[in-house]
Parts: C-alpha cells; structure tokens; sequence
C-alpha cells in the first residue's frame, strides 16, 4: 500500500472554522498531512495581502492541531516547488478553487507529476477576508469613536 502523503495549504491568518476543517478533511482522506503555511512574503507577494499573525506564529497555530502531521512554510509561489520540496502525492484545496482557472492549471500541471487535486467544501459563512475587513472598519478612528 501506498502512503498517502496530503497537502494543505493556506495563510492561516485569522485562524478560523473554514480552516480547521479544510485540515480535518485532509486528514481523512490521506495517512500524513503536512499544513502549508503560506509565508508573509509570499503572501504580499502573491495576494497583496499583509498577514495580520506573522509566519512563524501562524505555523506553530497549525503545529498544535492533533491531525496536523507536519508543517511547511511555504516561500516560493509555485507549487510544482513546493512538491518538490514536500513530496505529497495528495493536494488538498477548498471546492471555490473548483472549474476556476487557476484550479484547472494546478490540476493539469499536478497531474503531470501523479498528484492528485482534492477539493472540500468552502465554508462560506466565515473567511478571513471577511475577518479583516470588519477589523478595518473597526480600527478606523471613527468606528472606534462610535463604540466608546
């Protein structure tokens, strides 16, 4: 029998529900996950975005989860990379990225080398990006006056 080796990325920034069960999933569906973090840099690099946890804080979140193998801090923007770096034979990634573009090219280039792409079930109901966008508006000057 193969080992089945899962992979899961993500920002982890703004630990929430939808990320916990993207891992909880991956972790059913292979024998050793490793938990991609994605790393400050590359986050402004890839998304724009600035993380609101550091790397390293976000990754020893991710470490401490009980179905949480291993983690990898991810620092380059390819993925066929960070294969070569990890080794998985299983990626796992939330169903939004289903019949995009971007899922299609990761899908053709992952088949290429064996991998197979997993899809889960986006939990829409709550994403980081909403997250940081009710902090915004609640660290602007005037939101905050209105609360005190």
């Amino acid at each position: 029998m193969t080992l089945r080796v899962g992979y899961a990325a993500g920002a982890f920034d703004l630990f929430h529900v939808g990320h916990l069960n993207i891992l909880r999933h991956a972790k059913e569906n292979c024998d050793y996950l490793v938990a991609g973090v994605v790393s400050d840099e590359m986050l402004r690099e890839v998304k724009g975005v600035e993380a609101m946890i550091p790397t390293h804080e976000r990754a020893e979140i991710v470490r401490h989860i009980s179905f949480v193998d291993a983690v990898h801090v991810e620092t380059v923007p390819d993925k066929l990379d960070t294969w070569r770096e990890v080794g998985f034979t299983h990626f796992f990634k939330g169903d939004d990225w289903r019949g995009t573009e971007k899922g299609l090219r990761l899908e053709r280039e992952f088949a290429e080398v064996g991998v197979e792409v997993v899809y889960f079930p986006y939990t829409a109901h709550t994403s980081s990006t909403q997250l940081r966008t009710a902090i915004d508006i609640l660290s602007r000057p005037r939101a905050a006056e209105q609360l005190a």
